[in-house]
């Protein structure tokens, strides 16, 4: 599937330097630093597109772009990849609620995806995968999985056999109870009859009355959601052999850790004997008013609507970077239209003839966003050079900052 438009990145000037880049692992629970290497290997979990793009997704792909733009401002080739889960039950619940052809609706909502990534200027994958189009990825890896011993039939549906040797549980550190619980309310099943462990995961669901199917050697039928991600990760992002790990960074929001991220890293362990990621990293949900953002509340804030009704983008991801992108946070006008305040008197700023020293404010920004992205200590900083610059400080060069916010922060200005 072809990703959406080119977002053009400014180069920074080649006298500045950036340090290593440290970020929260979510399987170690430590922030550690990524090491300087010429290539990183990036899989961040992608939408289901039986809905519109929410500021959820926002402050999940915002998340990785920042990551991206500071890798490859740093001089590093970054190969990133992203899939986009174009078959699930979702998807076929809502198109028969609403009588819609699914692949019409899938369609129409990964365009709007797309037009949504462009407004915010977030940097497209290298490679946008479909699960429709990873089918023959997804039966590969099943059949080499039933080659270990990991595979068993349940009726006619294929499951994952979770076990010591795929290392289950080492991510999400929780115990079983607790994996069972979570499991059911994410799309799981752990209560069905015959599974060998309530965790096991489906692997290949056979054709339901009335649903699609693909012909393939396990019977009619459709991949299960975690291994789609784990087939197309390793297809895409093309392992180095050499390496400890399979891939770089695996990524997404928090609600992904734990059961698919785990089934995930589960699945490859398995497939290759390695762990998948050196890295996993995990942004906050989004919360309206208080309350936790979904669909069955209906209290969903849409990237489209609101800038449909005037607001600027960039005033958007400004004010998602307000918070650390760990942080659970809750959206509201009047984190709104702080933001938008904010970048008033930035464009204010930078247009003037004169403006307060920029070295200072660039070091600071950099500083920040090596620190596990801190974006509200960058954006600290910035905020108290327009307050210096407006109250008519001099000496600095608004052109070198502007630069590196539409490098670094993806701001344009």
């Amino acid at each position: 599937m072809k990703s959406w438009t080119e977002i053009e990145v400014e180069a920074l000037n080649k006298s500045i330097a950036l340090p290593e880049l440290s970020l929260m692992n979510s399987k170690t629970k430590k922030i550690e630093t990524i090491q300087n290497k010429d290539l990183y290997r990036i899989y961040v979990c992608g939408i289901t597109p039986y809905d519109a793009t929410h500021l959820g997704h926002a402050a999940t792909y915002l998340t990785f772009d920042l990551i991206v733009r500071y890798l490859r401002a740093q001089g590093s080739e970054v190969l990133y990849v992203q899939n986009i889960t174009d078959i699930d039950d979702p998807l076929l619940e809502r198109a028969t609620r609403d009588g819609l052809d699914w692949v019409e609706l899938a369609r129409s909502q990964i365009d709007l995806f797309m037009s949504d990534m462009v407004k915010l200027r977030v940097i497209p994958p290298d490679h946008y995968i479909g699960a429709v189009d990873s089918i023959p990825l997804v039966v590969s890896a099943i059949s080499t999985l039933e080659q270990r011993g990991s595979v068993y039939k349940l009726e006619d549906d294929y499951y994952f056999a979770n076990s010591h040797e795929s290392d289950f549980g080492a991510l999400a550190q929780l115990s079983q109870s607790e994996m069972e619980v979570i499991f059911a309310e994410r799309g799981g099943n752990p209560g069905l009859a015959g599974k060998l462990n309530p965790l096991d995961c489906l692997l290949w669901m056979s054709q339901r009355p009335g649903e699609p199917g693909w012909d393939s050697p396990l019977g009619i039928g459709r991949p299960g959601w975690h291994i789609e991600c784990t087939a197309i990760a390793l297809e895409y992002l093309r392992p180095d052999p050499t390496a400890e790990y399979l891939i770089d960074i695996q990524g997404g929001g928090s609600d992904l850790l734990f059961p698919h991220h785990e089934m995930c890293r589960s699945q490859a362990m398995v497939l290759t004997g390695k762990e998948l990621a050196m890295s996993y990293v995990h942004a906050g949900m989004i919360g309206l008013d208080g309350e936790k953002m979904s669909k069955s509340k209906g209290n969903l804030v849409l990237v489209s609507k609101l800038v449909d009704s005037g607001v600027d983008p960039m005033a958007i991801r400004y004010a998602l970077m307000m918070h650390h992108y760990r942080e659970d946070q809750m959206w509201s006008q009047q984190l709104l239209e702080k933001a938008i305040s904010a970048l008033t008197h930035l464009r204010q700023a930078l247009l003037m003839q004169s403006v307060h020293t920029t070295d200072g404010v660039v070091a600071q920004i950099i500083s920040a966003l090596s620190d596990d992205l801190n974006t509200p200590r960058a954006l600290f900083a910035l905020e108290s050079w327009v307050e210096k610059t407006l109250a008519g400080a001099t000496g600095g060069d608004s052109n070198e900052l502007k630069t590196l916010l539409n490098s670094l922060l993806g701001l344009e200005l």
